[in-house]
């Protein structure tokens, strides 16, 4: 009995001991600072997100003059980082890259993206590396890009022969519906060897409207988002569109495959993407892919790759209109290498460095995408000595870069000489060069980067080469933004054009 009693004190007398100790450590020994990096502190419950208003990437720009290039915000539950200057963007998107390489989980890839089963939101794993190579392999990469060169000269064909048409009956070109009309045809030969519309009409407008509306809710801050505990009620009514949205999408998708399908006989020999896929889908040895992956897949590519493109080219004729003498210099380099007597071929494209220097200046003034694609950290980290936790959503501020002083000078200008300087020549828009990242960086860099820059490039210039560009006596062109997950003008451009090549160059 004794020696129990001896236990049982001898045990109580550990147990006081180890919760001595434990209380030492946790309130009596300093701790080493954990220090957020700076940024607003917003309101009690929702954070910052009533401060961001219409224009995010805007309001996010000013707040980095007050802050510093590094920014955090609390958005409701949850934190953000924001890095709006090339060497933020480098830390995170290069130097912490594998930490911030996959996406976070909200409306948008749930409602819109088949709960992340596609390439764009999917977690950075298996099923997405095999989605990138097939992608790239078959579509998107340089070699699959020269095998499909022949879809893009002759779908480029049929909207200059529309546009020649629209001059003779003195029509307005409008701009965006014409330029995704010809867009999806080219994607839809790659993905299903058919034009996915025949004319330019109803179908082809709605889905022009379809397209906007996805790139609009995508890049929307919902507060469902940031507030998961909320997000049943549903409160700006993002959620029940997105629903609305994705349905019409995928009865589209799924009649898209059914009608190609339906052509086998009429097939030829090169394989499309649907092919590819389908393939990968029955091979039993691979990561397997489903049907639903492959719808995610094909939306992916139909809507980034008819949107930003076309916002691009765009912005880009807005400002040559705006600036005549930049149009005119255009031409005359054009004139030279190319004169009047054919179209321009992707092979003049390495030569015409007046019309890739315009390229470059609407890619850093106008990019697709102001805010990149969001990223989530998976671990903690730290950046320029500040703590930042697991779980923070990752947000560069693309438009801040292009537009910052200390990077470019007089950046509100539209000035594609700059480019032609020694200092900037050999910047670059596909990754290596932060201070140019439309497409950002890093691991989960844009798919369609080099598809992106060579339907930009070919497709401006057949249009700057092919027409004059002039708008309606008395209307000035409006050069204001839409925010969205793609940066749209809020007018859409409206033109007239008139034929400057001999006739002949306009036969499909």
């Amino acid at each position: 009995m004794f020696i129990e009693v001896l236990v049982l004190v001898d045990l109580l007398y550990s147990v006081i001991v180890f919760l001595t100790v434990q209380f030492l450590v946790c309130y009596l020994i300093p701790k080493p600072q954990r220090t957020l990096p700076p940024g607003p502190k917003g309101w009690p419950v929702v954070g910052a997100l009533p401060l961001l208003g219409k224009m995010p990437h805007v309001v996010l720009a000013q707040m980095s003059i007050k802050y510093g290039p590094v920014m955090y915000l609390k958005m409701g539950t949850s934190g953000m980082v924001v890095a709006s200057t090339p060497d933020s963007a480098r830390a995170f998107l290069k130097t912490l890259d594998i930490n911030f390489s996959n996406r976070p989980k909200d409306g948008g890839a749930t409602y819109l993206a088949y709960n992340a089963q596609d390439m764009v939101f999917a977690d950075y794993g298996p099923r997405w590396t095999l989605l990138r190579k097939l992608s790239n392999l078959h579509m998107l990469g340089g070699k699959a890009l020269d095998g499909w060169a022949d879809v893009r000269k002759v779908e480029l064909g049929h909207m200059l022969k529309a546009m020649q048409e629209s001059s003779k009956n003195g029509k307005e070109v409008v701009v965006a519906e014409m330029l995704t009309f010809a867009m999806a045809n080219m994607i839809g030969q790659v993905l299903l060897s058919r034009r996915v519309f025949v004319t330019k009409g109803k179908e082809s407008d709605e889905f022009k409207d379809m397209v906007v509306e996805l790139m609009t809710v995508a890049g929307l801050f919902n507060i469902g988002d940031f507030i998961p505990q909320i997000a049943w009620m549903d409160v700006h009514g993002i959620v029940g569109g997105m629903k609305r949205l994705h349905k019409k999408f995928d009865e589209l998708l799924n009649k898209m495959i059914k009608e190609r399908n339906l052509m086998e006989f009429e097939r030829k020999d090169k394989p499309d993407l649907l092919d590819v896929l389908m393939a990968n889908r029955d091979d039993k040895n691979r990561e397997q892919l489903s049907h639903t992956n492959i719808k995610a897949l094909f939306l992916n590519l139909f809507t980034a790759g008819t949107d930003t493109s076309s916002s691009i080219i765009e912005w880009a004729l807005s400002e040559m209109m705006k600036n005549p003498r930049i149009l005119k210099r255009a031409h005359e380099e054009m004139d030279q290498v190319i004169g009047r007597d054919r179209r321009l071929e992707e092979s003049d494209l390495p030569k015409l460095t007046y019309l890739q220097a315009i390229c470059k200046e609407t890619f850093r003034k106008h990019p697709s995408t102001p805010l990149n694609l969001p990223r989530v950290s998976t671990q903690p980290c730290e950046v320029n000595g500040y703590y930042i936790p697991k779980g923070t959503r990752l947000s560069v501020n693309i438009w801040a870069i292009g537009r910052d002083p200390n990077v470019w000078e007089n950046p509100l200008e539209f000035t594609p000489e700059r480019f032609l300087s020694e200092k900037n020549a050999k910047i670059d828009p596909r990754g290596n060069n932060f201070e140019l990242i439309p497409f950002g960086a890093g691991r989960r860099i844009c798919a369609g980067t080099r598809m992106g820059i060579t339907l930009v490039e070919y497709i401006l210039g057949t249009l700057v080469h092919s027409f004059d560009w002039k708008v309606c006596n008395g209307v000035e062109i409006n050069m204001d933004e839409a925010f969205g997950l793609a940066l749209q003008k809020a007018v859409p451009l409206s033109a007239i054009v008139r034929p400057r090549l001999s006739p002949k160059a306009y036969l499909v």
